[in-house]
């Protein structure tokens, strides 16, 4: 008689998927598809409640948010966690805010994923530099003002923003600033000191694409005070170029800002 072996559980899939910026009509289509579909959502705190909607009831839901100082599951758990979940044969949704390689630490993500043999896919979504700038009619890029765009982070692994100031700092181009609330005076002082004028045009908006969306046009000089004087919170995005003075001329997207949204 040949003995036979029955075959080992059968390994799951892990899809990276970027919710994208808010609005849920800027979903892609294969995104859209896999949450209706998926066994286990791992999703982050920027995933609106309208996106988490399209999800089965069935399905598991594990809350892996990230917030200043307050990150419910480090990131190193988060990796194990997709393995073991991928490695108990579920079908797992990574679901991340904006697109997974763009400050989404997708790639942290998926280097442990091959590294433990668990296969995937990463579905892009709509980065927050190019949502968020379209509905704050701000071009990114334009022929009479900037010929090149730079997207950096406002907040480093170490919890510094030591970054390269004197590439940043130059005119014809369009600089993206992600999570930079909590450092935008320094941000704007660094600017300012290595060359660009305290009248450079500058924008922060937040929680854009959403209805909750506010954007304040200023300069480097006035951005902070007027930043702290609207009480924004997070997200919020930067942008710092001559683009900015655009934003009159082009906004389309009706921002409903109500009592509430001023409140700290």
């Amino acid at each position: 008689m040949t003995e036979t072996t029955s075959p080992g559980p059968a390994v799951g899939m892990v899809f990276l998927v970027g919710a994208g910026p808010g609005d849920p009509d800027l979903l892609t289509l294969k995104a859209e598809r896999l949450l209706k579909a998926t066994d286990v959502l791992v999703y982050d705190q920027l995933v609106s409640p309208s996106i988490l909607a399209l999800v089965p009831a069935t399905a598991e839901r594990i809350y892996a948010g990230k917030e200043r100082g307050n990150h419910t599951i480090p990131q190193e758990k988060i990796n194990d966690l997709l393995v073991r979940l991928a490695r108990a044969g579920r079908t797992v949704v990574r679901l991340k805010g904006g697109d997974p390689y763009t400050f989404g630490r997708g790639g942290e993500e998926v280097h442990t994923l091959r590294e433990n043999g668990v296969p995937f896919e990463v579905v892009p979504g709509i980065t927050a530099a190019v949502g968020v700038a379209a509905y704050a009619g701000i071009p990114l890029t334009h022929r009479d003002h900037a010929q090149a765009c730079v997207f950096v982070t406002g907040h480093l692994k170490d919890g510094t923003m030591n970054l390269d100031w004197p590439g940043l700092a130059r005119k014809r181009q369009t600089v993206v600033i992600y999570m930079g609330l909590h450092g935008l005076s320094h941000l704007c002082e660094k600017l300012r000191e290595h060359g660009l004028p305290d009248d450079w045009p500058a924008a922060i908006v937040q929680q854009g694409t959403t209805p909750r969306q506010r954007t304040i046009t200023a300069t480097l000089a006035t951005l902070p005070d007027l930043a702290a004087a609207a009480k924004l919170r997070p997200p919020t995005l930067i942008i710092v170029g001559k683009v900015v003075t655009l934003h009159e001329r082009l906004a389309w997207f009706v921002e409903q800002v109500t009592a509430g949204d001023k409140e700290p």
